[in-house]
């Protein structure tokens, strides 16, 4: 019998991207989305949504809690079985970080919630404490009990002012959710602003919700007695959008993405102009292009909580930046451990001196191909941009990583005229 080959990317670089393409919905709106479902007995329709591990995981939890589902087309059709009881299995708690916005819901409707640790991309620490003491403050008791979080709200949940002490985007969105069907009015102060808690706040809307300043620091949410179900469509992905945006940069492409929101990406699209890349923008529509000579100029780059410059996007944007001239200091602000892929652009040629969160990066540096390893989705991404950008062969390992968060990157990039393969068998990218 033999032995099970680890799939990767095998991508021959200096191919100039070029070409329209349209992006996905957003993953990040995706999954707290599909978690409102919980909170209403009725049928739920959610459009634009991205054929991703992570939301094949999140409606495996739902069905244990009770809620069946249909996915095809980029449609799923949710149907919940009367008041969902249950908790998360340990083994998809832990598979992804989402897997905790099933608490606040189930707090709210049922009395009782629980939840083994959540997973997720390895980053740095990413605390519940907001979680916990939103819950508390709406008049939960919380406890931790080997490892498992424990919620009770036996009498429910009433309505409270809660100040968090930074504006987690899954603690903003757990405690929206709960705070729905809690009574009186809830204000949450130093919220998350990121475009999918609008999203998410729409979506609660269109159920019957009573949510005004979503995407503001203050939401303000009424509680009602029951939701109805929703047929929303999700926003586009910010994050694909970016990704894509930054590896045409990297090979001097000429491409047109389309279905994006431009009000999104404005940090970005601002630091891709300082670098001097050209970006035109219509409604819908971005089209980038970069000249097979032009000269791209270093630039600094801080990640911030929304609308500030995405942590999600740092590392590709790093990778661009090894082919700017110049001097760049990229700053990570979210997550502390968020520099993993520094050491694998490195085998690519690429000149970066290390700085523990703010890592300097001299370029241009001629980067040739490697064999590298990515330890996150989105450090994953970085090295397919690298990679792009490199004379030769590269081999891109841990891809597993990527069919988290992308539908599909590679068939994008490929769509796009880069030489990009899948080595080994795509059925063991989820294992």
């Amino acid at each position: 019998m033999s032995a099970v080959t680890e799939p990767y990317f095998k991508i021959d670089g200096l191919r100039r991207l070029n070409g329209v393409l349209r992006v996905n919905g957003a993953k990040n709106a995706a999954l707290p989305c599909l978690a409102a479902s919980l909170l209403s007995d009725e049928p739920s329709r959610l459009r634009w949504v991205p054929d991703i591990e992570d939301v094949h995981r999140f409606l495996e939890i739902l069905s244990v809690l009770g809620v069946e589902s249909e996915f095809e087309d980029n449609e799923v059709v949710v149907r919940p079985s009367g008041v969902c009881e249950g908790s998360p299995p340990d083994a998809l708690a832990a598979a992804l970080r989402a897997s905790f916005l099933v608490m606040g819901p189930l707090l709210v409707r049922t009395g009782m919630a629980s939840c083994g640790t959540p997973g997720g991309d390895v980053i740095g620490a990413r605390p519940l404490d907001v979680h916990l003491a939103g819950f508390r403050a709406l008049g939960a008791e919380v406890e931790s009990v080997g490892g498992r979080t424990i919620a009770r709200a036996p009498t429910g949940l009433r309505g409270a002012t809660f100040v968090l002490d930074y504006p987690s985007v899954l603690g903003t969105e757990n405690l929206l959710l709960a705070a729905t069907l809690a009574k009186g009015r809830t204000r949450l102060v130093n919220a998350a602003m990121e475009p999918e808690i609008v999203c998410l706040a729409d979506a609660l809307n269109q159920m019957g919700a009573r949510i005004s300043g979503a995407g503001d620091h203050t939401i303000t949410i009424d509680g009602v007695e029951r939701l109805s179900g929703a047929d929303h469509e999700l926003i586009p992905d910010r994050i694909e959008s970016g990704s894509l945006l930054i590896a045409a940069a990297a090979t001097r492409g000429q491409v047109c993405l389309q279905g994006v929101r431009p009000d999104h990406l404005e940090a970005l699209l601002g630091k891709l102009g300082e670098t001097g890349v050209e970006v035109r923008r219509a409604p819908a529509q971005l089209d980038i292009g970069v000249g097979a000579n032009a000269r791209l100029l270093a630039t600094n780059l801080q990640s911030l909580p929304y609308p500030g410059f995405a942590t999600d996007l740092q590392a590709p944007m790093t990778a661009l930046l090894t082919q700017v001239e110049g001097t760049s200091v990229v700053h990570e602000r979210v997550f502390e451990n968020r520099m993993q892929h520094l050491g694998e652009l490195r085998k690519f040629g690429a000149n970066i001196i290390a700085g523990g969160a703010a890592p300097v990066v001299i370029g241009p540096t001629p980067l040739s191909g490697a064999v590298v390893r990515g330890t996150d989705i989105r450090a994953t991404a970085a090295l397919i941009v690298a990679a792009l950008a490199a004379e030769g062969e590269s081999r891109i390992y841990g891809v597993n990583h990527l069919s988290r968060g992308y539908a599909d990157l590679a068939g994008q990039l490929r769509g796009l005229g880069a030489d990009i393969e899948l080595v080994g068998s795509a059925d063991t990218l989820a294992n």
